[in-house]
């Protein structure tokens, strides 16, 4: 087997996840989306924002993170 720096790509397949959320959130993310048009001059649908959004949230909590690295360490993470 040759050897590579760059390691086996994971599994990039797309799992859909439905969600309801409280009117308050939809307004809130749709202001979102809407500011950041303003921002960048580009309209994204909320749908398209939301995993950008949870995915920066999740880098971000430092708790978390810990956390996970704790259930990996032990092998309890199943996926």
């Amino acid at each position: 087997m040759v050897d590579l720096k760059l390691p086996k790509l994971p599994d990039r397949t797309p799992v859909k996840l439905a969600i309801t959320v409280p009117p308050d959130l939809h307004r809130a993310l749709t202001d979102y989306a809407a500011i950041y048009n303003d921002a960048y001059g580009q309209s994204e649908p909320v749908a398209e924002l939301i995993p950008h959004m949870l995915a920066s949230f999740l880098a971000s909590d430092r708790g978390f993170a810990k956390a996970r690295d704790s259930l990996t360490k032990t092998g309890k993470n199943d996926g």
